[in-house]
C-alpha cells in the first residue's frame, strides 16, 4: 500500500532540485520566497557568504495591518524586498520560487519586487 506524501515534503524535494542549479552570488543574490498560510517571507540571500542581505515578510510593522495570507500582502512585500534591496545596493537577484509553483501569491510577490525595481 502506497501512502500519501505531504506536500510539504514533495515541496522540498523540488526546492533541493532547484538548488542544485540556482546559486545566489554578491553580484546577483537569490531571492527566495517562504510561504505559509498566514504569512508569506522573501529573503536575498548571498550564497557564497552565506548570509541573508535582506529581508522582508508580512510580519513587519509596515505591513502588520494586512492580511498576511493573500495576494495583495504578497505584492506589498515585493515591493518592500526590493526597496530595501535598493537602498543596499542590490539591483539584479536569481529568483527562486522556492520549491512553490509560480503562481497565485508567489507570482504576486515577485511581480511586486520586479515593480519595486529589481530585476530578474
Amino acid at each position: 500500500m502506497i501512502k500519501k506524501q505531504n506536500s510539504n515534503v514533495a515541496r522540498l524535494r523540488r526546492h533541493k532540485r532547484v538548488r542544485k542549479t540556482i546559486s545566489g552570488t554578491a553580484s546577483r543574490p537569490r531571492l527566495n520566497v517562504y510561504r505559509s498560510l498566514k504569512n508569506i517571507y522573501a529573503q536575498i540571500i548571498d550564497d557564497d557568504k552565506g548570509v541573508t542581505l535582506v529581508s522582508a515578510s508580512t510580519l513587519e510593522a509596515s505591513l502588520k495591518d494586512i492580511n498576511g495570507g493573500n495576494k495583495d500582502a504578497a505584492r506589498q512585500v515585493g515591493k518592500l524586498v526590493a526597496e530595501k534591496a535598493l537602498k543596499a545596493g542590490i539591483k539584479a537577484v536569481v529568483f527562486d520560487r522556492g520549491g512553490y509553483i509560480y503562481h497565485g501569491r508567489v507570482k504576486e510577490l515577485a511581480e511586486g519586487a520586479r515593480e519595486g525595481g529589481l530585476e530578474f
